[in-house]
């Protein structure tokens, strides 16, 4: 117990290893509010300049880097509107109508302030509860991954500020995008249509891009001669009465996103997604409309997706197993460094999982820290003419499209993208349910057939094995719900129930 203890203040006592946490989490902050530099790809490029480190070294600045890009990707999606990553998708919704109204100031000082409870949640749960998260998450077969990605894709009815018909649309024009490209399990061309270019697919975040950030510099033309929106910058930091009124719906969401990070494969954008819908549902009388500035609509996501990075921590350190695409790069580290990640580490050398736990503990205040600092200074960037800030948007766009792959097809998807989304923002379609439908499409796609084919192909079985797990069946019940609870039928329901109730 006492070599745990000592394992976790560490990073607090060595000033080198307090110097990379807090170098890592100023990078990742800058990092990930650059859209197309994802954090994914800072910490693998880190592992061929920390090959010759000691392992404390290496992982501090990983893990600096980690926390400060998760929460990195909100600041252009409230300024910019361009989402410096899928989680900040949601972010975006009500984080840039804030920054529309000279509220910019306000929207990053909660962002920060939620991204620390958030993160604060799940390094706990990580620290209190790792095992009985894992049990919990290895639970979860293929047929639950799909439905996760149904309830998932249903959550269009909550990013569709106007009609539902028109999300629908929007979601399945998503799927259809993510399904282009090589057919991952039977390496069969789909949707290529004999043209090699299109054979590796279309990147999400080129189409992300393209559909905030271009179309969103093809909007402000419109208005190019329009005074820039000055910003009212008189309080960062949320007021306690703010923190306490939004404090159960944080506590939930932060509890969505510990669960969804802990799920292999998923991450923070779906969990940021799933907590935006939850908030919907659970908000009664917001002081403004969603998609309109609600605070309820930058608590909701921020807690969650700051909360999956201690989620997805659970499953590779007590199982072995990636939670996200970061923490399978960190296992390739630990790999590296004589480590193997798994049951046997938290035996052999739990002081590693202390030590993880202190330097998330110590990223998670440097990034409270970065966060609320610079906030007049980076608000600057709103106030620019627009005839300065439209080629900025578009300069930042093309460099995030290519940084991707370097390749300078993923400019021209994202520049495509950039104006179908302007067409369909003109015409009241949403944005949301299109990138919704391209993160979720191979999620549903591969445990659909990983489904389908361990029940040998029988609709009957796989029927069965819905009905007889208890996981699975809450999955589905919890699926038919949402589902119904977005018809006309359940509108005109509630609204029977309400006049018979007022009688």
């Amino acid at each position: 117990m006492m070599d745990s203890l000592l394992a976790f203040f560490t990073v607090f006592t060595q000033p080198n290893l307090l110097l990379l946490v807090g170098i890592g989490t100023f990078a990742g902050v800058y990092i990930g509010a650059i859209p197309g530099l994802s954090v994914t790809m800072a910490v693998s490029i880190l592992i061929s300049f920390t090959f010759s480190w000691d392992v404390y070294p290496a992982i501090s600045l990983m893990i600096g880097i980690y926390m400060g890009g998760v929460y990195g990707g909100a600041r252009t999606a409230i300024l910019l509107n361009i989402p410096g990553a899928p989680s900040a998708i949601a972010t975006a919704m009500d984080g840039y109508p804030l920054a529309q109204r000279g509220e910019a100031g306000t929207a990053i000082g909660i962002t920060t302030v939620m991204s620390f409870f958030g993160g604060f949640i799940g390094i706990a749960v990580l620290a209190v509860a790792a095992p009985f998260v894992s049990d919990f998450a290895l639970k979860f077969q293929p047929r639950d991954y799909m439905l996760l990605a149904v309830l998932g894709i249903l959550l269009v009815g909550s990013l569709s500020t106007g009609s539902l018909a028109k999300g629908i649309f929007a979601g399945a024009f998503g799927i259809a995008v993510g399904t282009v490209g090589m057919d991952p399990l039977t390496f069969t061309e789909r949707f290529t249509f004999d043209i090699p270019l299109m054979r590796s697919g279309i990147s999400f975040i080129a189409v992300m891009i393209g559909m905030f950030g271009v179309s969103e510099a093809l909007l402000q033309l419109h208005h190019i001669g329009l005074p820039a929106i000055r910003q009212k910058i008189t309080r960062i930091v949320p007021s306690w009465g703010t923190l306490r009124k939004h404090l159960p719906l944080s506590l939930q969401t932060s509890a969505i996103g510990v669960m969804i990070g802990a799920l292999p494969g998923t991450g923070g954008d779906i969990a940021a997604l799933m907590a935006y819908d939850h908030a919907k549902r659970v908000t009664k009388n917001p002081e403004r409309p969603f998609g309109k500035g609600a605070i309820e609509g930058l608590v909701a996501p921020e807690t969650a997706n700051n909360a999956a990075v201690g989620g997805a921590f659970i499953p590779m350190m007590t199982l072995g197993i990636p939670g996200d695409a970061v923490t399978a790069i960190m296992i390739g580290a630990l790999f590296i460094h004589g480590l193997n990640p798994g049951p046997m580490l938290m035996i052999d050398k739990p002081d590693m999982f202390w030590f993880i736990v202190g330097a998330l503990v110590m990223a998670n205040f440097f990034m409270l820290l970065f966060g609320l600092t610079g906030i007049r200074l980076f608000v600057k960037i709103v106030e620019m003419p627009r005839a300065v800030l439209i080629p900025l948007i578009l300069l930042l766009s093309i460099v995030g499209a290519y940084a991707v792959n370097n390749s300078i097809t993923d400019v021209y998807w994202m520049l495509g993208f950039g104006f179908f989304g302007y067409f369909m923002r003109h015409y009241g379609y949403p944005l949301g349910p299109v990138i919704l439908g391209v993160i979720l499409s191979r999620l549903l796609d591969d445990n659909w057939r990983r489904a389908i084919i361990s029940e040998r192909e029988d609709l009957g079985r796989f029927s069965w094995g819905i009905l007889s797990s208890p996981l699975s069946l809450t999955l589905f019940v919890a699926v038919v719900l949402i589902f119904v609870s977005q018809t006309p039928v359940w509108s005109r329901a509630k609204s029977v129930l309400g006049r018979r109730q007022g009688q």
